[in-house]
C-alpha cells in the first residue's frame, strides 16, 4: 500500500464529517468536539449511516462479482472493517483500490488499516473533493483509466454546498472515466424524515459543518448522462442486486450505482 499527504495536521478544535461519521457507525477514532455533534443528531441518523454503510457492501459486492477490479473512493471516512478493499479484494484478490479524503485521521488509519491482499493493491492520497484534478492526477498513477473502473462518493456532497458547485465537481471526476466505468452515489436527505430536517441542519451549524441535504430531484442531476443500474435512484435500503432484499426502512440517504456508456 501507498499513501500520500499534504502533511496537514489534525484539528481536534473543530469537528470533521470523517469523524462525526465514525462516531455514527460506532467507531472510535473521534474527539469530544465531534461526539458533541453526533450526540445531538436525532437517533435515526445512527440508523441512516449504517444502512447507507450497508448499501456500500451490496454495490461494491456486485461490482466486483461484474467484473470491475479498480476502484477510486472520493471522500473515503475513517476505515470501518470491511471496508470497500476488503469487499472487492475477498471477491477479486487483484483488485486496485486508490482512497481519498480530506482528514488527516484518515490517513494515520491509511497507514495502519489498509492492508491490501499479496495479488492486489491499495493507496491513499490526502486530497479534498473540490480539488478534483488533484486526485484524478494521483489516481492515473495507480489505475489504469484506459480500462473501467468505479468511482464510488458516498455520504459526501451534501457536506458541499451550492456556492461550490458540488454538480460540476462530480462531473469533473466522472468524465474522466472510461467507457463502461460506474459511479457509486449516496447523498443524504431528509425527504423520508422532514420533521428532523432543521434539527439536523442546525446541529452541524453549530459544529460549523456546512450541510445542503438535497431532495431527490436534487440528487438526480449528479447522474446525468449516465445510464443508471436498477433499481435506478432509490433510498438506501431499496438498493440491491442478486441478494436478497434488505428490510424495507426510512432512509437517510438516496443512492445509486450507474454505468458511464
Amino acid at each position: 500500500m501507498t499513501a500520500q499527504s499534504p502533511g496537514s495536521r489534525i484539528d481536534t478544535s473543530r469537528a470533521h464529517p470523517a469523524r462525526v461519521y465514525d462516531w455514527l457507525l460506532g467507531g472510535k477514532d473521534n474527539y469530544p468536539v465531534d461526539q458533541e455533534v453526533a450526540e445531538k443528531l436525532p437517533p435515526e441518523s445512527r440508523l441512516s449511516a449504517r444502512r447507507n454503510r450497508a448499501f456500500m457492501h451490496r454495490a461494491a459486492a456486485w461490482l466486483a462479482g461484474n467484473g470491475i477490479d479498480q476502484f477510486l473512493d472520493v471522500g473515503t471516512g475513517i476505515p470501518t472493517k470491511p471496508n470497500l478493499h476488503q469487499i472487492v479484494q475477498g471477491i477479486v484478490p487483484s483488485a486496485r483500490v486508490t482512497y481519498t479524503d480530506n482528514d488527516p485521521i484518515v490517513l494515520r488509519h491509511a497507514e495502519a488499516l489498509l492492508i491490501s491482499t499479496p495479488q492486489g493493491a491499495t493507496d491513499y492520497i490526502e486530497a479534498d473533493v473540490r480539488q478534483p484534478e488533484v486526485i484524478l492526477d494521483h489516481a492515473r498513477t495507480f489505475l489504469d483509466f484506459t480500462r473501467p473502473l468505479a468511482l464510488s462518493m458516498l455520504a459526501l456532497m451534501h457536506f458541499i454546498t451550492d456556492e461550490e458547485d458540488p454538480y460540476s465537481l462530480a462531473r469533473t471526476l466522472i468524465d474522466a472515466l472510461p467507457s463502461g466505468s460506474y459511479f457509486v452515489f449516496s447523498h443524504g436527505t431528509t425527504d423520508e424524515h422532514p420533521h428532523l430536517a432543521k434539527t439536523v441542519k442546525n446541529t452541524y451549524r453549530r459544529g460549523e459543518i456546512p450541510l445542503r441535504m438535497r431532495t431527490r430531484a436534487e440528487v438526480e442531476p449528479f447522474f446525468e448522462g449516465l445510464e443508471l443500474v436498477e433499481p435506478g435512484l432509490v433510498t438506501a435500503t431499496q438498493w440491491y442486486k442478486d441478494t436478497l432484499a434488505p428490510e424495507k426502512e426510512l432512509s437517510g440517504f438516496y443512492v445509486g450505482v450507474a454505468r458511464v456508456p
